[in-house]
């Protein structure tokens, strides 16, 4: 861990002298992090370019997506490794051409375990739950809610359909990540995308 850390800081002082904002998305499997991430790069187009590292246990099926719209993306296969590190997140790094990227987003493997502990020199560690996994995820995972720096609530045009209990989602995630700031969001239809770039366009412009 202690290796970790060091590299990690040594990717965040290489991402600061490019005027990088980094990102690093949590989630559990299936939260749409992918969808989430393809809709935020192609609706800050003309704005801010967006550059992205996938990490996966398997495939490259999300690298893929993502490249279909035209977004420069690395894969990164962990194979059993539940989780991206500081050295996997710098090598792929050197495969973007950074001077041409604005935000980097970091997809992590998804899992709400592993990835808590790892620091990967990012700006903003930003954790998903979504409408469809139940409002009890912060209360069962608290390190990785807690760790985090946004939390986004996603798929809010399920919510009816699933049964979700917002008010009790929003006090659990203020709970248990009462530093991070909230959004409420559907990637599919739009809702709520407008305050999340807005929020994005201008932690990119303090830099």
């Amino acid at each position: 861990m202690e290796k970790n850390d060091r590299l990690a800081e040594r990717n965040r002082g290489f991402f600061k002298a490019k005027k990088l904002l980094v990102l690093n998305v949590v989630s559990s499997p299936g939260s749409g992090k992918t969808t989430f991430i393809r809709e935020t790069a192609a609706k800050l187009a003309g704005k801010l370019r967006v550059g992205v590292i996938v990490g996966d246990l398997a495939t490259d099926n999300d690298a893929a997506r993502l490249r279909e719209v035209g977004i420069p993306v690395v894969q990164i296969t962990t194979g059993t490794v539940c989780h991206l590190d500081a050295e996997m997140v710098s090598k792929a790094a050197g495969q973007l051409d950074l001077d041409k990227v604005d935000v980097l987003v970091i997809e992590n493997v998804g899992n709400l375990v592993c990835p808590a502990d790892y620091d990967l020199g990012e700006d903003l560690r930003v954790v998903l739950l979504s409408t469809t996994e139940g409002e009890d995820k912060p209360l069962k995972y608290p390190p990785m809610f807690h760790s985090a720096n946004v939390a986004i609530v996603t798929k809010s045009d399920l919510a009816v359909a699933a049964g979700f209990n917002r008010e009790q989602a929003l006090a659990n995630l203020k709970r248990v990540s009462h530093h991070a700031e909230i959004f409420e969001l559907s990637s599919k239809t739009g809702e709520g995308m407008k305050a999340w770039l807005d929020f994005l366009v201008e932690r990119r412009g303090e830099i």
